[in-house]
């Protein structure tokens, strides 16, 4: 199975194929992978066991002509049972002119925009996507109503959401040694949101929440925020105006994501731009962390409102407050969500339910399912 995703760095859909070689049945399935030259993504496939192909050109971009002529080359050299394209439409191009089975998945939920909606670009659209591929691989039932919207046969679509390899528990005097290290005080409700730092993973409106939070007199609680990306210098001023620092903590790139897990008492998902099926929060019902999430994209499909978690409207920072003040006052409840949680998450987020769903695919596909 050749794997082609253009991504430079380690973002969700490399997590997804990662999690996939944690899982796959190795007897009948082996992993390739063609990467962009110099992709981060390369030494943890590696490790986890996949044959890496690094390719030039295609660097986190969907389409090239001069990438379709480099894959076209690699797959004709190669011959793969199968390509599996994660995005990167130069892949599935290369993949029909070689006469190869290609399976398509698509890792976001957004806004479907006008031209796509309506004719021609719905036409195009539905064209070119059922065309390039044999299956296409929704992560969310929100990602596969993105793309019926879009012109797309439900026909060729099946949801398929994603999987996570538990998170090891740490002892409880390395958790405090953590908390020591982040000047977190005793006591204290700590939140955490871990995601890339775009404008559209809303970490404005948790700021917002936070600062509410403050003006009620809070100060019992700590928002640690995980990641990178060309948000970062924006939302660091923000926090600086607002006096905020105290109370929200920006911490940059971490490698070492799940110590940081097992600190939280609660996870947050504030996104109003792009979310599927967050990594993050499967990881985090994994260690039995109750979540508050947005009710956009796929994250209601992940999140059990009253259940797992609780969900507010997207980009009300009026109800993420409410929703923190909540669950900072009734550790009960945080219990509860969490022990069901960990329940969901064994029922169907594992990485063992997620690498079963996806082979069935390209075993169906093999066979000359369509």
């Amino acid at each position: 199975m050749l794997n082609v995703i253009s991504d430079t760095n380690i973002g969700g859909a490399g997590r997804v194929i990662l999690n996939y070689l944690r899982y796959s049945d190795r007897d009948r399935f082996e992993t390739w992978a063609a990467l962009p030259r110099g992709s981060l993504l390369k030494p943890p496939l590696e490790e986890a066991g996949a044959q890496v192909i690094e390719v030039e050109g295609m660097a986190d971009r969907s389409y090239h002509r001069e990438d379709v002529k480099g894959l076209q080359a690699l797959m004709g050299e190669r011959r793969p049972d199968l390509v599996h394209t994660h995005g990167c439409l130069s892949g599935r191009i290369a993949a029909k002119r070689c006469g190869l089975p290609a399976v398509y998945s698509r890792h976001s939920a957004f806004p479907v925009p006008a031209k796509l909606k309506y004719p021609p670009g719905r036409w195009v659209n539905k064209f070119v996507n059922e065309h390039y591929a044999d299956r296409i691989i929704a992560v969310s039932p929100a990602t596969r109503d993105n793309l019926i919207e879009g012109g797309i046969s439900p026909r060729k679509i099946t949801v398929v959401m994603n999987g996570a390899a538990p998170v090891p528990r740490t002892g409880q005097e390395e958790q405090a040694a953590l908390k020591r290290e982040l000047s977190i005080p005793e006591g204290h409700t700590v939140f955490g949101i871990l995601a890339r730092l775009e404008d559209y993973k809303g970490h404005l409106d948790l700021l917002e929440a936070v600062l509410r939070l403050k003006e009620r007199g809070r100060e019992d609680f700590t928002v640690l925020a995980a990641g990178t990306g060309p948000f970062e210098g924006t939302l660091a001023q923000a926090v600086r105006q607002a006096g905020a620092e105290d109370r929200m903590k920006l911490l940059g790139f971490r490698s070492d994501v799940p110590a940081l897990l097992n600190i939280l008492d609660v996870q947050l998902n504030c996104s109003y731009g792009t979310e599927a099926t967050s990594m993050a929060l499967l990881e985090g019902m994994s260690l039995g962390l109750p979540t508050i999430a947005s009710d956009y994209g796929g994250n209601p499909y992940v999140v059990e409102d009253g259940g797992t978690g609780l969900l507010f409207p997207s980009r009300n920072a009026a109800a993420l407050a409410e929703a923190m003040e909540r669950l900072m006052d009734r550790p009960e409840e945080r219990k509860a969500l969490g022990a069901r949680a960990r329940t969901v998450y064994e029922e169907r987020f594992t990485g063992q339910v997620f690498a079963r769903n996806t082979e069935k695919i390209y075993l169906d596909i093999l066979k000359g399912a369509k």
